[in-house]
């Protein structure tokens, strides 16, 4: 954020990503301002693993453009991890990686390279009190919740430095419950959602009863959500605070990052084309060979969640899965095909699918062909006998579109940096500088007899045509001057010496004028942690980070729940969505309601999966649902021998 103060703009950054070094390659060239990707350890998300070597030839590429790589080391540490991802970390600074993504307060008593530390969504931020706090400990950007307003945002916003940069996931997955507050996971299967192993039982069916045992729900995702969407709400996002736009996905695969970043770089560009005291953290311009569209890759429908406060409609309690986009109704079904109605065109190789029930139906189409304007006639890869709901009437719908992939695949972006030529006469020769969109300026000279030329109109176009062949480097020529009294006569393949040598000069001109971001220096004396007393919900795995809480003043700090001190049932989910609320059963949702001193309370409920049962709390005042249940025996008598509750 410090550039920003500098230049005068405020930087808007897009962060994209990165399940592998590729797929953050072409993060960057989709138009991503930043990358974030997991090392080889410590992530939360355990199976999206990267060697050092492979991260250092991604920040390599990125800082070509300016472009920023954040490392994901965001698990909570047992105290015999402490050294290694102090190892991790100076390793990380010498492969060139620009800050990382921090949830385990113990990393900050250790002796770190001068990283920029960025507080993870895992670190449950949602107060303006916590916000201040992570910010004077030294964190130069801070991942805000997902659940948050845009008038809560807004008052983050005015309680932190402006060099304190904001960052708000603006589209993917959504997890159910608080980041950070989740442990269903580890009390059911052993699998820590903050070790980076979650078992995503959030995604399971579940039967949802009440407090005399009827059902009000059955066998339906009641725990899944909708897909988080805010390109509705960029520039109020904006307007709210936030600097950083975040994508979800380190386990997603290229053709979801290519599409949803473009996307979002499309909807970034037109905000600051029009609005000149912003600019984008990074340099160059992206075109697309694609239309990107977000409703072709993965999604289990799309909400903006919390932004202008609760809605009803936020969870995909149907499937989990992806339906895809709406193609039409099926008209006619034959012995070994089905005919649609659809304005869309089909494709061999096409996946669709339907609902049967509370499950969806998915089959390949081998063949379509459209019989009459509109309507389809589709030969499926599978018999109609062994394909259930498909019947006249059902809606059709696309999860995999065949020609939009295809075109995926291939090269689908170019990122460019502009840059302006001046080729003119020297003492000896000629020279040429060019300048960049940044200001950056660099040139080369080449020592060569002079001589008037005969033809002086053609040998000028020759060396223009010459000059602008910038290939695959990442600068696009914008504007040629030629200054030659003489007529610029350079046979072809001098003049392309004197542009390769130049454009390496531009680029090592670059790099020496990119500056990674440093850590801040964390305020003295030590600021006050807001709270005196941690439950296991501060997550605190080992004495490292007790060390932290107690220096901030924290007088009584629990253990984690991963160290299995906690006995009985207690909240292994605290979320903001609300089943009551959705099944319209909130005591808020009646007029004239009251509870005990004014305020409405609901009685508990039951979530039943199987033989695992799980009690709903509703913190009606605080307006959130608690999932209560205990961790299984032999789950909790694991000896992780760590230290006991002080």
């Amino acid at each position: 954020m410090l550039e920003q103060i500098a230049s005068g703009r405020r930087r808007i950054e897009l962060l994209a990503p990165a399940k592998t070094a590729a797929i953050g390659r072409a993060a960057i060239d989709h138009g991503a301002d930043a990358v974030y990707i997991g090392g080889p350890a410590f992530g939360a998300r355990a199976a999206a693993g990267n060697s050092v070597a492979d991260i250092a030839a991604l920040a390599e590429y990125a800082h070509r453009y300016h472009a920023r790589i954040y490392l994901a080391l965001n698990t909570i540490l047992r105290d015999e991890e402490l050294e290694p991802a102090q190892r991790l970390a100076r390793e990380c600074w010498d492969a060139g990686v620009d800050a990382l993504i921090v949830q385990d307060m113990g990393l900050l008593e250790l002796e770190l390279p001068p990283l920029a530390l960025h507080a993870s969504t895992q670190c449950d931020i949602r107060s303006p009190d916590k916000a201040r706090f992570l910010a004077q400990a030294g964190f130069s950007q801070l991942v805000l919740a997902r659940e948050l307003t845009l008038a809560e945002v807004a008052q983050i916003r005015a309680a932190v430095p402006s060099t304190t940069a904001l960052e708000h996931f603006v589209h993917g997955a959504l997890c159910v419950a608080y980041s950070g507050q989740c442990y269903i996971s580890h009390a059911h299967t052993g699998r820590s959602a903050n070790r980076g192993d979650c078992s995503q039982a959030c995604r399971l069916p579940y039967t949802l009863k009440d407090g005399q045992g009827r059902v009000v729900a059955f066998e339906q995702h009641l725990l899944s959500l909708k897909d988080n969407d805010q390109s509705a709400n960029l520039e109020a996002l904006i307007d709210a605070g936030v600097d950083s736009f975040k994508i979800e996905g380190r386990y997603k695969e290229e053709d979801y990052v290519k599409n949803i970043t473009g996307h979002y770089r499309q909807l970034l560009d037109r905000i600051l084309e029009r609005r000149p005291e912003l600019a984008a953290s990074s340099s160059g311009k992206v075109q697309l060979l694609f239309s990107p569209d977000p409703g072709k890759t993965f999604h289990r429908g799309s909400t903006d969640y919390f932004t202008h406060g609760r809605r009803s409609d936020i969870g995909a309690f149907a499937a989990p899965g992806h339906v895809g986009q709406e193609l039409g109704g099926v008209t006619s079904v034959g012995a070994d095909w089905f005919e649609l109605a659809s304005g869309a065109p089909l494709a061999n190789g096409d996946g669709l699918s339907w609902l049967h029930g509370r499950e969806v139906v998915g089959v390949q189409a081998n063949r379509a062909e459209e019989t009459a304007a509109g309507l389809w006639r589709v030969w499926p890869a599978q018999p109609l006998a062994a394909l259930p709901g498909l019947r006249k009437g059902a809606i059709i719908r696309r999860n995999r579109d065949h020609v939009w992939e295809k075109a995926l695949a291939r090269k689908s972006a170019e990122r460019r940096i502009a840059v302006s030529a001046l080729f003119a006469e020297s003492d000896d020769g000629y020279r040429l500088t060019l300048t960049d969109s940044d200001g950056i300026a660099a040139q080369a000279s080449l020592r060569f007899e002079l001589r008037p030329a005969q033809d002086p109109q053609a040998v000028e176009q020759r060396l223009r045509n010459q000059l602008q062949r910038l290939g695959d480097s990442e600068f696009r020529l914008q504007a040629l001057e030629i200054r030659c009294a003489q007529g610029g006569f350079l046979p072809d393949s001098l003049a392309n010496k004197l542009r390769r040598d130049c454009v390496a000069v531009l680029q090592a001109a670059r790099r020496a004028a990119y500056a990674r971001p440093r850590r801040l220096a964390a305020s003295q004396p030590a600021p006050s942690y807001p709270q005196a007393s941690l439950s296991y919900l501060a997550n605190v795995f080992n004495a490292s980070a007790r060390a932290f809480y107690a220096r901030h003043g924290v007088e009584l700090i629990a253990p984690a729940y991963e160290a299995h001190q906690e006995v009985g049932a207690v909240s292994l989910m605290i979320t903001r969505h609300c089943l009551r609320y959705a099944m319209s059963l909130c005591p808020r949702q009646a007029k004239g309601v009251t509870g005990v001193q004014g305020e409405v309370r609901a009685e508990p409920m039951q979530l039943v999966n199987g033989e695992e049962q799980l009690t709903l709390k509703f913190d009606c005042q605080a307006c959130e649902m608690h999932v209560v249940g205990a961790i299984k025996p032999h789950i909790r008598d694991q000896d992780l021998h760590l230290p006991k509750r002080r």
